[in-house]
C-alpha cells in the first residue's frame, strides 16, 4: 500500500509540473501579471493533488482500483493532467463548492441546535412533573406567595396542573376559566413572572405550563 502511495504521488507531482508548464506556454504571454513559471508549476501541482479529493467527493473508488491495475492507473494520471491544465478553473470551483458545503452544514447545525432548544424547553416540564421532590412544609416563600395569589392566579394555576394535557393552549384556559381572554393572559403572565408558569413556543403556537414551584404552591393551598 505504501508504494500504491508513492506511485501516486509521484504521478501527481509529474503532472502538475507538466500541467503548469503547459499553461506557462500557452498563457503567459497572453497574461503578463501571471506570467510566472514558479507559479504556473505550483498551481499545477497543487490542482493535481486535488484530484483525490474531487473523486471521493463523487464516490469514485480509482484511487483504490488504480492499486495493480496500469489502465486504472492511466486513467488517475489522465485526470491529474486535466486537473493542473485546468488548474485555475478547478481550483476556484472547488473551493466555491466546499464554501458553500461548510454554509450549508452550518444552517443545519443552526437548525438542529434550535430543534435541541425547543425540544428541551418541551421537555423540562415533563422532567419536573415526574421528578420527586422535597417537601416544602414551612417554606416562607411559599406562604408568602399563597397570600399573595388571588382567585384567578390560584383558579389558572389548577387548571395547568388538571387535565390530560401537560401544554396548555390561550384558549383551552379560557374555556375552562370562563375569564375573558385578556385577563387569562395578564394572569398567565404574571405566573410566568413569578416562575408558577412557563411558556414554550412550537410549531403550534404558545402553550403554558405550570412548573414545580406552582404545583408545590397549590399543594400548599390544600
Amino acid at each position: 500500500m505504501a508504494n500504491h502511495i508513492f506511485i501516486l504521488a509521484t504521478v501527481m507531482l509529474l503532472a502538475g509540473i507538466f500541467g503548469g508548464l503547459v499553461n506557462y506556454y500557452l498563457y503567459g504571454d497572453k497574461d503578463p501579471d501571471a506570467a510566472s513559471l514558479p507559479r504556473f508549476l505550483v498551481v499545477g501541482v497543487g490542482a493535481s493533488f486535488l484530484v483525490p479529493v474531487v473523486l471521493d467527493m463523487v464516490n469514485s473508488e480509482l484511487v483504490l482500483e488504480s492499486q495493480g491495475d496500469p489502465s486504472r492507473l492511466l486513467i488517475f494520471t489522465g485526470f491529474c493532467l486535466i486537473a493542473a491544465l485546468l488548474s485555475r478553473f478547478l481550483i476556484d470551483n472547488l473551493s466555491d463548492r466546499i464554501l458553500n458545503e461548510a454554509q450549508m452544514a452550518k444552517q443545519r447545525s443552526e437548525e438542529v441546535q434550535q430543534n435541541l432548544r425547543t425540544m428541551q424547553g418541551e421537555l423540562m416540564p415533563l422532567i419536573d412533573t415526574e421528578t420527586e421532590q422535597d417537601a416544602s412544609q414551612g417554606d416562607p416563600e411559599a406562604a408568602q406567595i399563597n397570600e399573595e395569589l388571588d382567585v384567578t392566579s390560584t383558579q389558572v394555576l389548577r387548571i395547568l396542573a388538571s387535565g390530560r394535557f401537560i401544554f396548555r393552549s390561550l384558549g383551552g384556559v379560557c374555556r375552562e376559566a370562563n375569564e375573558e381572554e385578556s385577563t387569562i393572559l395578564k394572569t398567565l403572565n404574571v405566573l410566568v413572572v413569578r416562575s408558577l408558569a412557563g411558556k414554550v413556543s412550537g410549531k403550534n403556537g404558545v402553550r403554558w405550563h405550570i412548573t414545580e414551584k406552582g404545583r408545590r404552591i397549590l399543594e400548599n393551598n390544600l
